[in-house]
């Protein structure tokens, strides 16, 4: 009789054939990746790669910083100034749009998957005193005024609304469709490059992983900061998605780099598990790293953060686990914010731009007190869900933990090497323990 396994043995086990299988300990989701599987590219070549101009940097595409006024009137941006110093301007006037350059910048979505009269009709909510100020002061300019209209006529014809339905609304119709741009509950984080600023082909798209460590700080930061100002958007905020999606095959509608974030009025599905399994298993978070920890999947780790090859997803790739006692992203310090975001970016790095991903945020939600643990699942989409997967819920894999390790650490090594990434302890330099998710 063959020896029951223990939970963790469980978790990543390789079989005779050369078969690994994996479970997720919080969910119980299984994977599996099979034997001749494994040598299939991350990525597929550019359909059609072509040279682009130089002339055309920064108007690719709506998120490009020559097209400020096709996207919502922005919340806020960040800037540097010629000492290379950071700053972060807010509720700019449409006239003032192209005066600076954003590197990042906080847009509301002009699609929004939970939109305004969602909140508005389901829970009463309204503008507040000071959005309600905002957009009275951004239409109070003819500029302000005629980019609002342009969008919502564009929101509105891509609803399926006729010219003429337009051009029969009064103003303050018209105008109603706009309260989502000024109290919304889904907002974008959008990079300013499209292509990396060097680029001569249409190939060399800018990722999480061609911005330098500082840039991808600020990039990381600023999203926590808009997630902890989402939760104050209505009392039935219950949890805010934070998700980047990138590349088409991930789900993104740009290849631009940008977070989403994302009101809703429920605790996530995945939430309400984690705290279930969490309630009946405080150690639950101790037994998956130590797992990560001793079955050869660390990635990277510097004093605040480890990267390890994630185990019992649908899709391959790398785990991010802020170190120390659970804290919320909004509420790390500046220190620990730098470690995690070199950690994570280092990720993104080691991944390369050409590899479709979600990078998927997991917190505790305000109005949950069990201890949950911010971490971040950067998620490699190169395979298809299909017809097994959907009939026995066990989920095929076309690489393994081990292999994102072996695919990944080298490439590391060589960016720490040539100062691609911040310095950091790579694969085998890694010693992490338990004990190192408390203060």
């Amino acid at each position: 009789m063959a020896k029951e396994l223990s939970r963790a043995d469980r978790a990543i086990v390789r079989l005779a054939d050369g078969t690994v299988k994996q479970q997720n300990l919080l969910t119980g989701t299984e994977v599996w990746t099979v034997p001749g599987r494994g040598h299939r590219p991350l990525s597929t070549p550019h359909p059609d790669p072509a040279p682009i101009s130089a002339d055309r940097h920064g108007e690719f595409c709506a998120f490009c910083e020559k097209k400020y006024l096709e996207t919502p009137p922005e919340k806020s941006r960040l800037i540097t100034r010629e000492d290379g110093s950071w700053e972060e301007l807010s509720h700019l006037p449409a006239e003032q749009l192209s005066q600076t350059t954003a590197q990042f910048r906080r847009i509301p979505n002009l699609f929004e998957i939970v939109s305004y009269n969602y909140w508005h009709l389901n829970h009463g909510h309204v503008p507040s005193e000071a959005e309600q100020t905002r957009m009275a002061e951004y239409l109070a300019s003819p500029a302000g005024y005629d980019h609002v209209m342009r969008l919502v006529r564009a929101r509105l014809m891509a609803s399926g609304s006729s010219q003429e339905e337009f051009d029969a609304m009064s103003d303050s119709q018209r105008l109603s469709h706009a309260n989502g741009f000024f109290s919304g509950g889904h907002d974008l984080i959008v990079a300013r490059r499209h292509y990396v600023d060097s680029a001569t082909d249409n190939t060399q798209l800018a990722s999480s992983g061609t911005l330098t460590p500082e840039e991808h700080y600020y990039y990381t930061d600023y999203t926590a900061r808009t997630m902890q100002d989402l939760y104050s958007l209505d009392p039935a905020v219950r949890y805010v998605a934070t998700f980047q999606n990138w590349l088409k095959p991930a789900g993104a509608s740009f290849d631009h780099l940008h977070k989403q974030l994302v009101a809703i009025d429920a605790l996530a599905v995945q939430t309400q598990a984690e705290l279930d399994r969490l309630r009946s298993e405080p150690g639950i978070y101790d037994e998956i790293f130590k797992v990560g920890a001793t079955r050869k999947l660390l990635i990277a780790q510097n004093d605040h953060a480890v990267a390890f090859a994630g185990f019992g997803h649908r899709f391959p790739g790398i785990a991010v686990w802020p170190l120390g006692s659970p804290r919320n992203p909004w509420e790390v310090s500046d220190e620990q914010m730098r470690g995690i975001s070199d950690i994570l970016h280092a990720a993104h790095a080691a991944t390369g731009h050409e590899v479709p991903c979600n990078e998927e945020w997991y917190h505790r939600p305000p109005t949950v007190h069990t201890p949950m643990r911010w971490r971040i699942l950067l998620k490699w989409r190169i395979s298809t869900l299909a017809g097994f997967e959907g009939g026995t819920r066990i989920y095929l894999n076309t690489i393994d933990p081990w292999q994102v390790v072996e695919r990944t650490v080298p490439r590391l090594l060589q960016m720490r090497e040539a100062g691609l990434v911040a310095p950091m302890r790579i694969g085998e330099e890694c010693r992490v323990t338990p004990e190192m998710l408390r203060d």
